[in-house]
């Protein structure tokens, strides 16, 4: 029996109907709890056409560092879903919250009060918690194979877990997501905040602790500046992004028990993405044997132009899109600020697994 049966054999689904949307009355969402063999649970929601077509594929969407699945990727407002737009498509798409976010089980550490303790939910934790969803998806979709699409950090984790477990993964999409392609990183390597100011090249743990609290406010500072216009509701429909802010903090059930609200996040991703960004690899891109689109959006403040062109160059199958002036958060953005480039390439490279 292998590693991954042994896994799913732990496994327990809890199932139940998710919210539908207004307008959205050709799709079908199913949220459910998968249960780890320890106990946790992991939140993972379906959202497929309400007619399933037989060609159509399972995808499965990675969340980044800080905000969980169905904030990132299935929001109830016009240009705020991704997830129904592939459904649309004919996917069945899933989202997972990692442990530590949304709805999965939160480590007992972020009980506490913030700023102690070791980061929580590395790259091997984020590792398993794929595992178990990729089975988990494997068994409602009837598919043996998975897809994956990673959103930054999200990305990291996947390429990870592709890496280890190729031949679970049908077709691989890395978005605006790290490598260590180069020591050197504008904001999260050498000099930053996350490196220890007695010990370079070190991270500064008493500096980040076991999780990070994020306010509404927060999740917009990067994202604003990387924006080329100065008002930046031409390039990012305002609906969207309270929707973001209202969904991200409602994720967290303790997020009003702080002014201002803020919810928590695991700070595991920032120490990967710290090391990362001085070049110290965590998987490498030439044991990603299937299929591989790489994209990078031209403003992003996460990825860097090295970590695409590498992973693009080492993998067997890779392609690379580059989305000109587009940001990191281009799948939130309006369709002619990327967003429309963004789906088409993902849509277009996904299709080829039906075929």
């Amino acid at each position: 029996m292998t590693r991954l049966n042994a896994i799913f054999l732990a496994l327990i689904s809890t199932v139940f109907a998710a919210p539908v949307f207004a307008g959205d009355d050709q799709l079908v969402r199913t949220d459910r709890f998968v249960t780890l063999a320890g106990g946790e649970r992991l939140f993972v929601r379906e959202v497929r056409p309400a007619e399933r077509q037989q060609a159509a594929s399972a995808v499965l969407l990675i969340h980044g560092a800080r905000v969980p699945s169905v904030a990132s990727f299935d929001l109830a407002v016009p240009g705020g879903s991704i997830a129904a737009e592939l459904a649309a498509e004919g996917h069945s798409v899933y989202l997972v919250d990692l442990r530590g976010y949304g709805a999965s089980s939160r480590p007992h550490e972020m009980d506490a009060p913030p700023g102690g303790g070791t980061p929580l939910m590395r790259t091997d934790e984020a590792v398993s918690d794929i595992a178990a969803a990729v089975e988990a998806v494997a068994e409602w979709s009837g598919d043996g194979k998975v897809s994956i699409l990673g959103w930054a950090t999200g990305g990291q984790w996947a390429a990870a877990f592709a890496a280890r477990h190729s031949a679970r993964v049908e077709r691989l999409i890395l978005y605006n997501s790290l490598y260590g392609a180069s020591d050197r990183h504008p904001t999260l390597g050498r000099g930053s905040p996350l490196e220890a100011p007695d010990r370079p090249g070190s991270l500064n743990m008493a500096a980040l602790g076991a999780y990070r609290l994020n306010t509404a406010e927060s999740l917009f500072a990067a994202w604003d500046k990387s924006i080329p216009v100065p008002d930046k509701s031409e390039w990012r429909d305002p609906a969207v992004a309270r929707a973001y802010a209202d969904m991200a903090l409602s994720s967290d059930p303790t997020s009003g028990e702080r002014t201002p609200p803020s919810f928590r996040s695991p700070s595991g991703a920032m120490a990967d993405s710290f090391e990362l960004a001085f070049g110290r690899k965590q998987w490498s891109a030439a044991a990603l044997t299937m299929p591989v689109l790489v994209i990078r959006s031209q403003h992003d403040f996460w990825s860097r132009p090295e970590d695409a062109a590498a992973i693009a160059r080492e993998a067997p199958q890779a392609s690379l899109v580059e989305l000109p002036h587009a940001t990191h958060f281009v799948h939130l953005d309006r369709s002619e600020a990327g967003r429309s480039a963004f789906l088409s390439a993902v849509t277009q490279f996904l299709d080829q697994a039906a075929r």
